[in-house]
């Protein structure tokens, strides 16, 4: 076998030549380009391990991005990457696979991690643990809208051309809807019962991304009520984050923003829409799946040191039900002020 060789490129400043590889990759995901790490870096302060595999004649054969979370309430872990619904390791072989594996658990241990998480979509061929009950709602989308639309069940297109009828405006943009974007965003965050991230997170992706990223808000009498933030690579265009304002749901301004940001994506030429992960058979499932979105597995690996159990950092684990109910009930100027200091641990 032809040596492998894995180094950390935080050590040998071969971001130019790591994203090169993500470009040509296949498998790869827009949150394998090294300027994710730097977003991270800048607004959480966490540090990142990146590891390179290259081969005898230093090519690059493979890559492995990863985060370090400390906190003394959620622990020591690495997550590739946190944040985000994607990640993981990329690979030409099996061999260079479980060489960038193998410098990252022996890093985990000096660093005294408890796990190693690693967001794959499903066909990673990996001996480790893993968690497969989420799915990615993808849409593939044609070169028209109106092609699109016809194809919806009438409920559905009644339901977009609600919040027309209602007055709501719709408008696409960057920076300039930071603001309202995080207005809406800040608030269900709260009423869900989930600590927010810093505005600054947001301005750091955009500014990191101006070609990529554009923020969706629809307004009704110059208020936002709902909005996205979009996140395009390749043929793709993902919402990470969607949000609108529970005072408003008889209106529906979520239908008009999705049906909204489909127009946008076919228009772009963008031929799959990702509307972020869910739980199968959950609510945000079935909301997406109206779309005529399909499931695509993911699956969670894990490193687990010395027989820990498989991580539970979720709002599904009845351990935090108490905390959840009592940050719904908190003043918004509050949650938006010390909800920074939580989320920026929670991957």
């Amino acid at each position: 076998m032809a040596r492998v060789n894995v180094i950390r490129i935080e050590q040998s400043n071969e971001e130019a030549v790591w994203d090169r590889y993500v470009g040509e990759h296949q498998g790869a995901t827009t949150y394998h380009l090294t300027a994710w790490r730097h977003v991270i870096a800048n607004v959480f302060g966490h540090p990142t391990l990146y590891y390179m595999a290259t081969d005898e004649q230093g090519d690059v054969r493979g890559i492995l991005p990863l985060v370090y979370l400390k906190s003394r309430v959620f622990g020591t872990f690495l997550v590739s990457l946190p944040y985000f619904n994607y990640g993981g390791v990329i690979a030409e072989s099996g061999e260079v696979r479980d060489a960038l594996l193998a410098e990252a658990v022996r890093d985990a241990g000096a660093l005294g991690a408890s796990h190693i998480e690693l967001r794959h979509v499903a066909g990673m061929e990996l001996a480790w643990p893993k968690k497969d009950h989420k799915v990615s709602m993808r849409l593939e989308l044609p070169p028209r809208y109106e092609d699109l639309l016809k194809g919806f069940p009438p409920k559905l297109r009644s339901q977009i051309r609600r919040g027309e009828k209602e007055g709501m405006e719709v408008k696409v943009g960057e920076g300039n809807l930071l603001d309202e974007f995080y207005t809406v965003f800040s608030r269900n965050m709260r009423d869900l019962g989930t600590p927010v991230y810093r505005k600054h997170f947001f301005a750091e992706i955009l500014r990191s991304f101006p070609k990529e990223t554009k923020i969706a808000v629809v307004s009704l009498e110059e208020q936002p009520v709902a909005a996205g933030f979009l996140v395009g690579f390749r043929n793709t265009l993902e919402i990470p984050w969607a949000s609108s304002d529970r005072r408003y749901a008889r209106i529906a301004p979520n239908m008009l923003l999705y049906g909204s940001v489909l127009r946008y994506a076919c228009e772009q030429g963008y031929r799959i829409f990702d509307f972020g992960r869910s739980t199968r058979d959950s609510g945000t499932y079935r909301f997406k799946q109206q779309w005529g979105a399909k499931p695509v597995q993911l699956e969670w690996h894990y490193w687990l040191r010395d027989g820990q159990p498989l991580p539970e950092l979720n709002p599904q684990n009845p351990k935090f039900s108490f905390a959840i109910e009592t940050w719904k009930r908190l003043p918004l100027p509050l949650t938006t002020l010390i909800g920074p200091r939580i989320s920026k641990y929670l991957p």
